[in-house]
């Protein structure tokens, strides 16, 4: 008996191991097979989202990356992020969406991952003022950590709930303007305007990465036409006064 169980024992063990690897075997391959097509880009952009806790920053994200919504969305723990992959002009852009907590306690993990990030959506809630009154802690803290450059897009989220506004729209547009901010009101539970905040902002830190590779290019090829002028033939006059001299 103990040998007939032991020997049952094995044989499905054997079976059951033989289907485990099996479907590891295929994970492994589809997880391959998924990479080499993901890594197939031209531009790999890290954005940020930033604002306090309860706006919509998660949603926000799994709206655009995967189009999803989920109204019992628990706050972020820490730092998550998701990748997407968008065309502009031709070229294959990868977004690196890096979701932050919005806790004070987590404000230090946070801080770090502000570096390398080249755009930014600072979000609040358009029916808690208070939320908005943080966005200028928040961009502080963003623009004394990440690269001056960054290109920064102040969101209005849950404009489905414009029935209890708290933030008029006109005074989020002004504290735009002034900060040199572009501006757009969004809803990720009705995904109104959540594809073009994304679009628009990776449009644009696209454009500006092209201007500044072209001005490289040009300077480059500019050559010595841009430092001191150099007058050939006196050039040569001098070098025949030294022969002669030597």
């Amino acid at each position: 008996m103990i040998l007939r169980a032991s020997g049952e024992f094995t044989f499905y063990s054997a079976i059951l191991l033989s289907f485990v690897c099996g479907c590891l075997c295929r994970v492994k391959v589809t997880v391959r097979m998924a990479r080499k097509v993901d890594d197939e880009y031209d531009f790999l952009f890290k954005v940020v989202l930033i604002g306090d806790s309860g706006v919509g920053k998660s949603n926000l994200l799994s709206r655009f990356t995967r189009n999803e919504f989920c109204l019992e969305s628990k706050s972020t723990i820490g730092v998550e992020f998701a990748t997407r992959t968008i065309q502009v002009d031709g070229k294959t852009i990868k977004a690196q969406i890096w979701d932050t907590a919005g806790q004070e306690r987590y404000r230090a993990i946070t801080s770090a991952y502000y570096r390398g990030a080249v755009g930014a959506l600072l979000v609040y809630d358009i029916t808690k003022n208070a939320t908005f009154d943080n966005v200028k802690r928040w961009l502080r803290e963003l623009r004394d950590h990440a690269d001056s450059n960054i290109v920064i897009m102040l969101v209005g989220n849950k404009s489905d709930l414009s029935h209890m506004r708290a933030v008029p729209i006109d005074d989020a547009q002004d504290f735009a303007e002034k900060e040199g901010l572009s501006f757009m009101e969004t809803s990720a539970l009705e995904s109104t305007n959540v594809e073009k905040s994304f679009q628009s902002i990776l449009t644009e830190i696209y454009q500006i990465v092209k201007r500044k590779s072209l001005a490289a290019e040009e300077a480059a090829s500019a050559g010595p036409s841009q430092g001191t002028p150099i007058n050939v033939s006196d050039a040569e006059t001098i070098a025949k006064k030294r022969s002669c001299c030597l």
